[in-house]
């Protein structure tokens, strides 16, 4: 993992990619060569159900919870389930590198069934359930056209990867997120210490698909390169950090990231890509630095998908080459990592899997 003094490079260009047709091979196969390359690319927001207003609204009352009272939002803390409120320094996402938790506030929302929140919400936000249960189902569909689109790539059957994350046949750990990242002029950020301190730490995501909304003018994402440098995401593409700030556009592409299980799944082919938040330069020598917000979508199989390797003879190839060569991610695949399929040796399950993760990030009372 890279630590603080991993150099920052110029802003990195991903690919956007219009996912309107989930049935167009050319498309998955686009799709395929980002996410084993770079593990990040936009979507475009045309090519998906939600409207400027399904974001807006979503924006809207993420700011209103995070500015409710703390007694409010404390009656919702977050419980080993993954589900509820995380203040400030809560989350220690990179422990190794870290002197203290992350610079941000989360409110986590399982999955809704009929509508409902299976967990309490807070006051500020109970009689919008409607609409956050709306926002979610969005996601979900638009992560359906990804893995079918990155199923088409890979060659293998298009309902792979979506039966293993249909709700209908029982629970997953897909999770709904809000985040806030207050300024770096904010009283909340009063003990930061420049060049140590980041506001969200060096991680991979969890599961299989990652969603990410994010405001114009409000950067800093940076994701680290083959090369091990930290390489700045636009919030815009094409667009300066300065640009971008001043931009007029209803909202921008959504971000799509590889989450660890679908590089296991493929024997890293897929790259579940390192990444953090910091306080961006831009914001650092801004007279008006702003807050940022952002919304996460964090797509999971069901709890008991057995992570069984991906029938594909494209991921064969990819395993049978990092043999020869002599590399291999050791975290994640079939080829001698945590996915080993020794004789004798059980198949790990989507569930076990997060809960490992879980219990790594936050530090419960027993």
């Amino acid at each position: 993992m890279a630590g603080e003094n991993t150099p920052v490079g110029p802003l990195i260009q991903l690919p956007i990619l219009d996912i309107s047709n989930p049935n167009d091979p050319a498309v998955g196969k686009a799709m395929l060569d980002a996410a084993a390359k770079y593990g990040f690319l936009y979507v475009s927001s045309k090519g998906t159900d939600f409207t400027v207003s399904d974001v807006e609204t979503a924006f809207d009352l993420s700011r209103q919870f995070f500015k409710s009272p703390v007694e409010e939002k404390a009656a919702c803390r977050i419980q080993p389930n993954n589900y509820g409120w995380s203040g400030m320094h809560v989350e220690t996402l990179d422990p190794e590198h870290q002197r203290t938790g992350d610079f941000k506030e989360a409110f986590n929302f399982g999955e809704f069934k009929d509508g409902k929140a299976q967990h309490p919400l807070p006051r500020s936000l109970t009689s919008h359930e409607p609409e956050i249960a709306h926002f979610a189902d969005l996601c979900n569909k638009t992560c359906d056209r990804i893995l079918k689109l990155l199923a088409l790539g890979l060659e293998i059957p298009e309902d792979f990867f979506t039966a293993r994350h249909d709700p209908s046949q029982g629970p997953t750990g897909c999770n709904l997120r809000y985040l806030y990242y207050p300024s770096i002029a904010s009283p909340a950020t009063s003990s930061y210490q420049h060049g140590t301190d980041v506001r969200a730490g060096a991680h991979s995501d969890y599961g299989s698909v990652t969603l990410l909304f994010q405001r114009p003018g409000q950067p800093g994402l940076e994701i680290l390169t083959p090369e091990g440098t930290w390489a700045p995401v636009p919030v815009q593409p094409g667009h300066t950090a300065e640009e971008d700030r001043d931009a007029a556009f209803p909202f921008p592409p959504i971000l799509v990231n590889i989450g660890d299980l679908l590089s296991y799944w493929t024997d890293g082919l897929l790259k579940s890509t390192v990444h953090r938040v910091v306080f961006p330069l831009s914001e650092q020598q801004s007279p008006n630095p702003l807050d940022r917000y952002s919304i996460v979508f964090f797509c999971h199989p069901l709890d008991k998908t057995e992570l069984v390797p991906v029938p594909s003879d494209i991921v064969t190839a990819h395993r049978q080459k990092c043999k020869e060569s002599g590399v291999q991610d050791e975290k994640v695949g079939f080829g001698g990592g945590a996915g080993s399929l020794e004789p004798g040796k059980r198949t790990l399950t989507a569930q076990e899997h997060l809960e490992a993760r879980l219990a790594a990030t936050y530090k419960f009372d027993k």
